[in-house]
């Protein structure tokens, strides 16, 4: 699999679903990338930072062109930690952690990324405006409460599959209720 071909699909990905999720400057998205499943192997054995840094490359200039916040999930050994610019941390009242990813203890994306930003810090949990997941690492514990899936024309990036969502408001309330038109984020 050439990076290129990876870096590619992710940056159609990426802008497809931001056509789609219409998030907004400053609003978080959150990713979640299995290295070792773009290239064929089995989530968790065989991570490859080539293959992190490819999607990374292609994602990162397209978020940071709209003024969106990137938060990388780590792997289960981090608990899903998520990293993140310090700012977007400040922004949302999240506590950073005392952690530092690495290929086998974060994974190579959750790496790549915290080299990458500029001021990079690790936190639990956030509650993202829409996200991908790369290669079935469950995101889902890190959107708003209400996801919604968007279909896009992109399935894989390599051979991983590839789920996007994207999140709205809350309705509350019953037959009594009335509710705001358009744009429900």
């Amino acid at each position: 699999m050439q990076m290129e071909e990876i870096r590619r699909t992710a940056e159609a990905a990426v802008r497809e679903l931001l056509a789609v999720a219409h998030v907004k400057p400053g609003e978080l998205f959150v990713v979640g990338c299995s290295s070792s499943e773009i290239l064929g192997n089995q989530i968790g054995k065989a991570s490859s930072p080539e293959a992190a840094a490819a999607v990374f490359e292609g994602i990162y200039p397209l978020l940071q062109e709209n003024g969106i916040y990137l938060a990388a999930q780590c792997c289960e050994h981090l608990n899903r930690a998520l990293i993140l610019e310090r700012a977007a941390a400040e922004k949302y009242g999240y506590e950073p952690v005392n952690v530092c990813p690495w290929a086998h203890g974060g994974g190579s994306f959750a790496t790549v990324t915290f080299q990458r930003l500029t001021d990079p810090v690790a936190v639990e949990h956030i509650r993202a405006h829409a996200g991908m997941d790369v290669g079935d690492t469950l995101i889902g514990m890190h959107l708003r409460d209400v996801a919604v899936p968007v279909r896009i024309s992109v399935k894989r990036i390599g051979e991983a599959s590839l789920v996007c969502a994207r999140t709205r408001m809350k309705f509350i309330g019953g037959e009594r209720a009335r509710y705001l038109g358009g744009d429900l984020r």
